[in-house]
């Protein structure tokens, strides 16, 4: 195991119906203890694993869920292949029943396959789970997914809305980094990922540090925490974090939401598009395009566009939802070309 020194945040007596507005907003990592205690699903594990599989079949919608299944030998660690071309594991469409009973089959086994299913919505795939099982956070419109799956280690990576992940079932260790420490954890490739985020390239679990040295630096800036059931930690947007999960069933519920409109677009989409216009160009040009970018984007300072009459100013004004559809028509028409 990783020698990491500072252990994240803890906040006790946060209840699910009433989550402090400063825990909501926090700049930091926050662990809040036993924040879902009361949730049948959480009873229902401490129990058995066949209480909790059977609390969740009672709401299951039938529907096949996008499950990835991999041999013993990559000991629950999502990943890819040897030279990266592809994956380490297998999609497969399966039932949440035969999920269920396959975690079942294996698990007092010491390797079993890894059966792992990512971020499923609650309310299309469990329909009726969040009338007892649920955060009230209604200001923020969060989206609720579910995590299904026995022992996994799941890289560190990035989300862009904020989150607060709620372990259910079993036992979840997180460990966190903050955004600057991206050069530190030797991410992969931004355009073929297990999940949709890029991922760090170091094993966790025995750290090359002859390939990946500055990840030493990396750790001098960490934090984890274990989560037992019943509790749950925020992760602010951004925020680097590998998840092992501990226990051959966890399932683990989580709400994501951003402090921004959806219809602004994604961050990562302007990333793929700059890469695409600008990381080629000779570097005095680039050198000028960023400042174009601090510009208008980066340090937007009302001084900057006061001369021109609020009237003609148009992307440069506020984005409402109107400017932003148009926006987005223009840009599929450039890139279409």
């Amino acid at each position: 195991m990783l020698k990491i020194k500072a252990a994240v945040k803890t906040i006790e007596g946060c209840r699910a119906d009433s989550i402090p507005d400063e825990v909501l907003h926090s700049s930091q990592p926050l662990v809040l203890r036993g924040l879902i205690a009361d949730w049948p699903l959480v009873a229902a594990g401490q129990r058995s694993q066949t209480e909790a599989s059977d609390y969740l079949l009672s709401f299951d919608s039938g529907k096949p869920l996008t499950a990835m299944v991999g041999d013993p030998a990559i000991k629950g660690h999502i990943f890819y292949n040897s030279d990266l071309s592809g994956f380490n594991f297998d999609y497969q469409r399966l039932l949440l029943a035969n999920v269920l009973e396959q975690l079942a089959t294996h698990r007092d086994s010491s390797a079993p396959p890894t059966l792992y299913v990512g971020s499923t919505n609650v309310d299309n795939w469990l329909p009726g789970f969040r009338q007892h099982n649920d955060l009230e956070l209604p200001d923020q419109s969060p989206i609720a997914s579910v995590w299904i799956g026995n022992r996994s280690r799941i890289s560190a990576h990035y989300d862009f809305p904020t989150n607060i992940a709620c372990c259910a079932v079993g036992r979840r260790r997180f460990t966190l980094f903050p955004p600057n420490q991206l050069d530190n954890l030797y991410v992969g490739p931004i355009d073929l990922t297990p999940a949709g985020q890029p991922i760090s390239l170091v094993d966790f679990s025995d750290p090359d540090y002859r390939r990946f040295p500055k990840f030493r630096q990396a750790l001098e800036s960490a934090q984890v925490v274990e989560l037992e059931p019943g509790d749950a930690i925020l992760i602010p947007s951004m925020w680097w974090h590998h998840v092992d999960a501990l226990e051959p069933l966890n399932v683990l519920v989580n709400y994501w939401w951003r402090d921004t409109p959806s219809y602004l677009g994604g961050p990562l989409n302007v990333l793929q598009h700059g890469i695409l216009g600008l990381r080629d160009l000779p570097p005095e040009q680039r050198q000028v395009w960023k400042q174009l970018f601090d510009h208008y984007v980066f340090n937007p300072d009302p001084e900057h566009i006061a001369h021109i009459p609020e009237q003609a100013r148009g992307v440069l004004n506020p984005i409402d939802e109107a400017t932003a559809k148009k926006i987005r028509t223009l840009l599929a028409q450039k890139l279409s070309r």
